[in-house]
C-alpha cells in the first residue's frame, strides 16, 4: 500500500513540483494551496502525515497543527519552510510537529522520513 500525504503550500509552482517529485518515489500525493482546505481534508481522508509550509497568508503551520493534531492526533506534521529561527523551528516540535526541513527540502531526506512512517487505515 502506498502511504498517503498531503502536501500544503500557497506557492502552487513549488506545490506541484514537489508532489511530482515525491509520486515519482511511490508516494500518493493530494494537495491543496490552502491550510483551511487542508483541515478539511485531513477530517475526511485518512493521511500518514501532511507536509506544510510553517508561513501561509490565510492560517500559518502553527495554527493548522493545532486544528489538524485537534480531530487526527494520530497523523505526522512536516513542516517545509525557508528562513525561520531556530526558535519557531523548536515550537514547531514542542506542538507536536515529527520535523522542520528547510526549503528548498532535499527529497531524499523527505522521503526517507515518509517511508518510515505508518501507513494509516484507509477504511473511514
Amino acid at each position: 500500500m502506498k502511504i498517503r500525504v498531503l502536501l500544503v503550500d500557497d506557492e502552487k509552482d513549488f506545490l506541484e513540483i514537489m508532489a511530482e517529485r515525491m509520486r515519482a518515489r511511490g508516494i500518493e500525493v493530494w494537495t491543496t494551496t490552502s491550510a483551511a482546505k487542508a483541515l478539511k481534508l485531513v477530517e475526511k481522508n485518512a493521511f500518514a502525515a501532511v507536509i506544510m509550509d510553517l508561513l501561509m497568508p490565510e492560517m500559518d503551520g502553527f495554527k493548522a497543527l493545532k486544528l489538524i493534531k485537534a480531530v487526527k492526533p494520530e497523523v505526522q506534521i512536516i513542516f517545509l519552510t525557508g528562513n525561520v529561527p531556530a526558535e519557531k523551528c523548536i515550537e514547531a516540535i514542542r506542538l507536536g510537529a515529527l520535523t522542520v526541513i528547510e526549503k528548498p527540502a532535499d527529497i531524499e531526506a523527505l522521503i526517507g522520513i515518509i517511508n518510515n512512517l505508518k501507513a494509516p487505515e484507509t477504511n473511514l
